[in-house]
């Protein structure tokens, strides 16, 4: 019997590489996609990119859509309450499981693992511990294809954005770059793929540069920087 499953949709390569393991088996079946976005610029939280193209992406992936809207500066509690909220109606709806596309980071693991206990609910990694170069090259050889729309200005300048995933993408990373972004170097948005009905056609916008605040007081880093190109749905 297959556990009904929500999968977590950033809109990037991550996602859509764990949507395809998953429905390689049987084991998961996911029956809806989730997307937290900013509900006052109606983009897709740390990717940027306009929700248009997220439901465009769901109508090509044959999926319901669902969004967790949250504010521009949102804290832990605000994230968690509205989390709550979407993990207590779809738990009601028969949705035992979560999938995500985490590699590598445990303590963002056990972090979901633990939010979602409350909701009896429980989580699924299918890309978990493994080597992010090797996913990178599976990714390319089943055919997907997606591009760079967000990357931190501590590893790449502005010309890094709009970069296809492809066979040169390797090797122009640097060295202390993680070969999927795992640490948040960068992210992507996916457009193409053998999951997908039809190719998501957009076109590129303009570039902006973004500051953020560091929630850790502790950290030495109080702002981080990133890079986004808007991505725009061709209609």
């Amino acid at each position: 019997m297959s556990h009904k499953t929500l999968l977590h949709w950033s809109s990037g390569k991550d996602a859509a590489l764990a949507l395809h393991t998953l429905q390689q088996q049987d084991t998961f079946a996911v029956k809806k996609l989730i997307t937290t976005v900013n509900e006052d610029l109606q983009r897709v939280t740390m990717h940027g990119l306009p929700i248009k193209l997220v439901e465009l992406q769901a109508s090509s992936l044959g999926l319901p859509l669902e969004f967790i809207q949250l504010p521009l500066e949102a804290d832990m509690p605000t994230y968690e309450d509205r989390f709550g909220l979407c993990m207590k109606a779809n738990h009601q709806l028969g949705f035992s499981h979560n999938a995500f596309g985490d590699i590598f980071l445990e303590d963002l693991k056990q972090y979901r693992e633990n939010q979602l206990q409350k909701f009896g609910m429980s989580a699924t990694f299918p890309l978990w511990k493994k080597n992010t170069k090797e996913l990178i090259k599976q990714l390319i050889q089943v055919g997907f294809k997606a591009i760079v729309v967000a990357a931190s200005t501590k590893y790449f300048d502005e010309s890094f954005l709009g970069t296809e995933i492809d066979e040169n993408f390797l090797k122009s990373l640097p060295e202390d770059v993680d070969a999927c972004g795992e640490n948040g170097e960068f992210h992507t948005f996916c457009y193409d793929g053998p999951i997908f009905k039809i190719p998501i056609t957009f076109k590129k916008g303009k570039t902006e540069y973004i500051e953020y605040k560091n929630p850790d007081k502790n950290s030495d880093e109080l702002k981080s920087g990133f890079w986004f190109l808007d991505i725009l749905p061709t209609d």
